[in-house]
């Protein structure tokens, strides 16, 4: 009866199917995984590279639109300076250590401020979406507030609570909290009732049906209402630094925007909106984006490769 012998490379010798070796296998998967890993970083670099020179792009051409509307001689350059001015003033107050302490200043009121705010709105926004008489009762008073310009919330803060950071601070939260509670509440109201009814059967409780169900569906939104509850606080925050100057305020971007008014240096006010602008571009960059893209690859909606 005649038997089988296996050859030096694996295969099985007088049958009709031969089989790698373990050795051939694990080296082949290696190859496979080395291969795929390499491909992955190549397209990650790509990316990143595409998300570095696009905004760099942009800039380049906003910068050139500009010089060539300076170039064109509309308005005097006293009233419309050009890039170079710009650069030139900005060069000025950072020697003097205005840049420094007016973002420094500004960023740490926003930032608190808007803790603050997720702090208040979050568990509000978890009672409007579940109580329907607080929901029926407040709700539209929440969305009244949400489209308030908060610049309307100074002149009242300024007297209740004079010339002091508690008015920043008040006028940043009536801003942010509104949006902070709407944005919870349509995440909740877009849970679908399938995974309420898995909580209840897996016997989830109220705090753990939250915690594990209701606010992990509810990221997306709420991460909306986080965004805008920012976009809200900073707006509100140069807003109340703007008309409130003195007292105890401290030196802020919107005060450093309003001292260049009152001096009638465009090339100060232009750095200032500037610097508004590229504060918030960055912590949107920094820290919205990435927390958005980490969101939507837990859910499958993006792929690895953008990271």
């Amino acid at each position: 009866m005649p038997t089988d012998a296996t050859t030096p490379g694996g295969a099985v010798r007088g049958g009709t199917t031969t089989a790698p070796a373990a050795s051939d296998t694990r080296e082949l998967e290696a190859g496979l995984d080395a291969l795929q890993t390499e491909k992955s970083t190549a397209a990650r670099g790509r990316w990143r590279g595409r998300a570095v020179l696009g905004p760099l792009l942009a800039v380049g051409v906003f910068l050139a639109i500009w010089q060539v509307v300076v170039w064109l001689d509309l308005k005097p350059t006293y009233v419309l300076p050009g890039p170079a001015d710009v650069a030139r003033a900005f060069g000025l107050m950072w020697q003097r250590g205005d840049v420094q302490v007016a973002i420094l200043t500004s960023l740490e009121r926003g930032l608190i401020g808007f803790v603050v705010a997720v702090l208040i709105g979050t568990p509000l926004g978890f009672l409007v979406a579940r109580v329907a008489w607080v929901r029926t009762a407040f709700g539209p008073i929440i969305t009244g507030l949400q489209v308030l310009p908060s610049v309307a919330w100074v002149p009242a803060a300024i007297i209740w609570f004079g010339l002091s950071d508690a008015t920043v601070y008040f006028v940043i939260l009536m801003g942010a909290v509104p949006s902070v509670i709407n944005g919870l509440v349509a995440g909740v109201d877009h849970v679908p009732p399938l995974f309420r009814g898995v909580g209840r059967v897996l016997g989830a409780g109220p705090i753990q049906m939250v915690r594990w169900v209701i606010l992990p569906a509810a990221l997306p939104a709420y991460l909306a209402g986080l965004r805008q509850g920012w976009a809200f606080s900073w707006r509100s925050l140069m807003a109340a630094e703007i008309i409130a100057v003195g007292g105890t305020i401290g030196f802020g971007l919107g005060s450093l925007l309003q001292q260049g008014r009152e001096l009638q240096a465009m090339s100060i006010v232009f750095a200032a909106i500037l610097l508004i602008l590229a504060v918030g571009i960055l912590i949107e960059l920094a820290f919205f984006a990435p927390l958005e893209r980490r969101l939507l690859r837990l859910r499958g909606l993006r792929p690895e490769t953008s990271r």
